[in-house]
């Protein structure tokens, strides 16, 4: 199991004041692409996994945004650390239908 929960909001900065979310999709992508369980949602994306794993998946997201164009990224991170475990579905299957 998993011992840590990691969501991420990435705020890029575009140039010429275009749109973000293309930016944003290009951050989701990395994600997609490491292999971790994650979901989206309207403001942020949550992945679960090993933390040290999840710290190089920020990194690598502010790289790709780099690489796309942006001249900085502002993130706002929350880690919920547990070494015995933890899931996204532990915590959130009392609110599922």
């Amino acid at each position: 199991m998993a011992n840590t929960l990691l969501s991420i909001q990435v705020i890029p900065r575009t140039p010429g004041g275009r749109d973000s979310i293309p930016y944003v999709d290009e951050a989701i992508k990395v994600i997609e692409d490491s292999g971790v369980k994650y979901e989206v949602h309207a403001l942020e994306t949550t992945m679960e996994g090993e933390l040290s794993e999840l710290l190089k998946i920020v990194e690598r997201m502010h790289e790709a945004l780099v690489n796309a164009g942006s001249p900085s990224i502002i993130s706002q991170v929350k880690i919920a650390h547990h070494p015995s475990g933890i899931s996204m579905d532990k915590l959130t299957e009392k609110y599922r239908p």
